[in-house]
Order: C-alpha cells, then sequence, then structure tokens
C-alpha cells in the first residue's frame, strides 16, 4: 500500500506544488524550485521499496549521470526555443536526452566520478543556456485543465519507470529517472503562454537547481548502502534542501528584479500571503 502511494500521490503532487510555485512567484523561481528531484525522488524510493536498497543505491548513481542527460534536454530546448515551436523544441529536447542516455548507458563509474560527471554537465549547461532579454512580462490565466494535465503526466512517468525497472536494472533505471516530465511540462506551457524570454529564465533557474538534485542523488548513493531507507532518504531529501536553500538566497543576493523573486518567495512563506504582499 505504501508503494502503491507513493506511485498515485508523492510524484504528482510534486508536480503541482512545482507548478503553483512558478505561477506565483514567477519562471526563475519556478525553475528553482522544479530542480529538486520531485519525479525521479519518489521514482527511487518506489525502486527501493521493490527491488531493495542496493538495487536504489546503484540506480541513484545511475541518475547522477542521467542528469547530464536531463541537462541536454534543456540546453536543446532553450537554444531552439527562439527559432522553433514548443513542439519541435521539445521533440529535439527529447532526442538529445535519448541520445545522452544511449552514451551514459556504455559507461559504468562510481558515485564519486558520477557526480564529478554531473557537476561539470550542470556548470557547461549553465555557460550554454542563452540569456533572456529584459522586455515587459506576460500577464496570462491557465486553464483549469492545467494542474491535473501535469500531475497525470507525473503519475504516467513514474508508474511506467518503477514497472520496467526490474527488466532493466539499477544502472540504466537510474540513467531514466531523470526524465524531463517536469522539464517538458513546464517549459513547453510556458513557452507557449509566455513567450521564449519567459522560457529563458525557467530554464536557467531549473539547471541552476539541479545542484540540490545532485546532491540528493550521491547522498542516496552512498547511505542507502549503510542506512535503513528512511533514514537514507531523510538525510538527501535534508541535504537536499538546504543545498536549494542556498541557491535561493545566492539567487535573491544578485539585486535585480529578477533576482529578487527568491527573496519574495521565502518572506511570502513566512507571513503567510504570496510574495509577501502586505495587507491594505
Amino acid at each position: 500500500m505504501m508503494l502503491l502511494a507513493i506511485k498515485l500521490l508523492l510524484a504528482p503532487g510534486f508536480v503541482v506544488g512545482a507548478s503553483v510555485i512558478a505561477r506565483r512567484f514567477g519562471p526563475r523561481v519556478g525553475g528553482l524550485i522544479a530542480g529538486l528531484p520531485v519525479v525521479a525522488g519518489p521514482i527511487l524510493l518506489a525502486y527501493a521499496l521493490a527491488h531493495g536498497r542496493a538495487f536504489a543505491a546503484g540506480a541513484a548513481a545511475g541518475t547522477l549521470l542521467g542528469l547530464v542527460s536531463l541537462v541536454a534536454f534543456v540546453v536543446v530546448y532553450a537554444r531552439l526555443a527562439g527559432r522553433l515551436s514548443w513542439g519541435a523544441s521539445m521533440l529535439a529536447g527529447w532526442l538529445a536526452f535519448a541520445l545522452a542516455t544511449v552514451a551514459f548507458s556504455a559507461l559504468s563509474v562510481g558515485a564519486g566520478e558520477a557526480l564529478a560527471i554531473a557537476g561539470a554537465g550542470l556548470l557547461v549547461g549553465l555557460a550554454s543556456l542563452p540569456r533572456p532579454g529584459s522586455g515587459e512580462r506576460l500577464q496570462w490565466t491557465p486553464p483549469a485543465w492545467d494542474l491535473p494535465l501535469r500531475a497525470g503526466c507525473a503519475l504516467a512517468l513514474v508508474l511506467a519507470l518503477t514497472a520496467i525497472a526490474g527488466w532493466l536494472g539499477p544502472r540504466l533505471s537510474g540513467l531514466l529517472a531523470p526524465f524531463p516530465i517536469i522539464a517538458t511540462v513546464l517549459a513547453t506551457f510556458t513557452h507557449a503562454q509566455r513567450g521564449t524570454d519567459e522560457l529563458l529564465r525557467l530554464l536557467r533557474g531549473l539547471v541552476s537547481g539541479f545542484g540540490a538534485f545532485a546532491v540528493f542523488c550521491f547522498t542516496l548513493a552512498l547511505s542507502l548502502r549503510r542506512l535503513d531507507t528512511a533514514s537514507a532518504f531523510a538525510l538527501a531529501t535534508a541535504l537536499a534542501l538546504l543545498t536549494q536553500v542556498g541557491a535561493l538566497l545566492l539567487a535573491g543576493a544578485g539585486g535585480s528584479a529578477v533576482a529578487g523573486s527568491p527573496i519574495r518567495l521565502w518572506s511570502g512563506l513566512g507571513a503567510g500571503r504570496p510574495g509577501g504582499r502586505r495587507p491594505r
């Protein structure tokens, strides 16, 4: 029953939460929050419950390499978004993810080497992203089916990946765990509804947030071999959240209007009001 609850509730709930934050606090903050392992984390937990801690530890190390494939999706989408439609950009990004996954499937490295490769991939990815313009931001009202569709996509991914994990083995299962379901949904909706500049802000925040993703997976790859499942995931989650808080504070220290959004996020959450608005 716990495994079923993880599949049906946890990952879709995270997707909805990240989407709501992106709406309320802007694409850059939404991207930073979405950089957390909100889909891969529940998938790895499902692996641990269904196949054991050793399997999940191997999958977590593979997920570090899969993170580079996820960055490849983001970079290819961003580079093409100004010239192509959201659909064509999405398909090209998926192809980049698939090619990177095939390349990494032949590579067998330890958790430390995988972390180094993931870190290098994040730095190259950030340097490769186009910078957004400074034009006026568009106002938009999302359709009623927006959040249910995002949740449904996350659910479909988790069910599919956990179903085939036993056939693929831990390394390939880990490579596929970061499949860009959240990145795809946020990118395509932002691209179609708010334009290329807002999309680039989202994707830049997303890649900036992947550092917490890497910390989470690296911690799991080590701790699952020494701790019980609950303790390992609690430790990995705590370290990932601390990393993401640091990223939000560093972004907020930038001083620009866009970078100020993380500060408004934390003040707004602390005050119980969106964006920290003062009551009238």
